[in-house]
């Protein structure tokens, strides 16, 4: 079985080496030692979710922390192309479950999308909250999914900005149900960004369809059926990782 995967901030394993003794508090720390009951003895892997990943056995657990002997160290690179799920704001769970999948999949970088027909609305401090959720979505899935590296979560973005990133060299594929060519035709590139753009609930705008399609992205399908907002992203995911990672 996997051994379990705990996050702690990114560099806090900057300097370990085999031997040496790491600490897990704070809220990871206390679900290992509290929630998860773990043990002396247990091995464990810690991760700094930009790659570096530690593997160990428990050398003492407390209430709300405990130390890990560092066995292995692993510095995982981010692969190439890198694969970012530009999500459409929608209501609901539906985004959440999409982002949830999608991190599962392997997705490098997630962005917030506020499409011109999407319900709801991120602003103020309400907006705040709602990216908040979605990066703690982001880490429960890093974690359930044992992924070493954990997704990028972008700032909410417009799609003026999201033509502008398209057009300064980004690849960029729109999933709409009406396009002629299927995304598995596809050959990827190597390097470089794969920006997969899920529409919301209500379909991306005919302008916004125009500007995306303006700035060079390529307006594609998955199959014969419609998808929803909270499943076109993770299935567009799976089809570019078979293509590109999963061989």
């Amino acid at each position: 079985m996997t051994l379990a995967l705990y996050l702690v901030a990114p560099g806090a394993l900057d300097t370990t080496s085999p031997g040496d003794v790491v600490v897990l508090d704070g809220p990871e720390g206390r679900h290992a030692a509290t929630v998860k009951r773990t043990k002396v003895g247990e091995r464990l892997r810690l991760s700094d979710g930009v790659g570096r990943v530690v593997t160990g056995a428990v050398a003492s657990v407390e209430r709300d922390r405990l130390t890990l002997r560092a066995e292995s160290i692993e510095d995982v690179r981010e692969p190439r192309p890198r694969f970012v799920l530009v999500q459409a704001l929608a209501k609901g769970d539906r985004d959440d479950q999409a982002i949830e999948a999608a991190t599962e999949l392997g997705v490098d970088e997630v962005v917030p999308w506020q499409a011109r027909r999407s319900i709801v609305q991120w602003r103020g401090d309400r907006g705040a909250k709602a990216w908040a959720k979605w990066d703690a979505v982001l880490v429960a899935a890093t974690k359930q999914s044992r992924r070493p590296r954990r997704p990028v979560l972008a700032p909410a973005t417009t799609t003026s900005a999201l033509a502008d990133r398209i057009a300064t060299g980004a690849t960029a594929y729109v999933l709409h149900e009406d396009a002629d060519e299927p995304l598995a035709a596809l050959t990827l590139p190597s390097e470089g960004d794969v920006l997969v753009i899920v529409g919301p609930e209500g379909g991306i705008a005919p302008e916004e369809l125009g500007t995306l399609k303006d700035a060079g992205a390529s307006i594609v399908r998955l199959g014969d059926t419609v998808l929803r907002s909270s499943s076109a992203g993770p299935a567009a995911l799976a089809v570019l990782s078979a293509a590109a990672r999963w061989r």
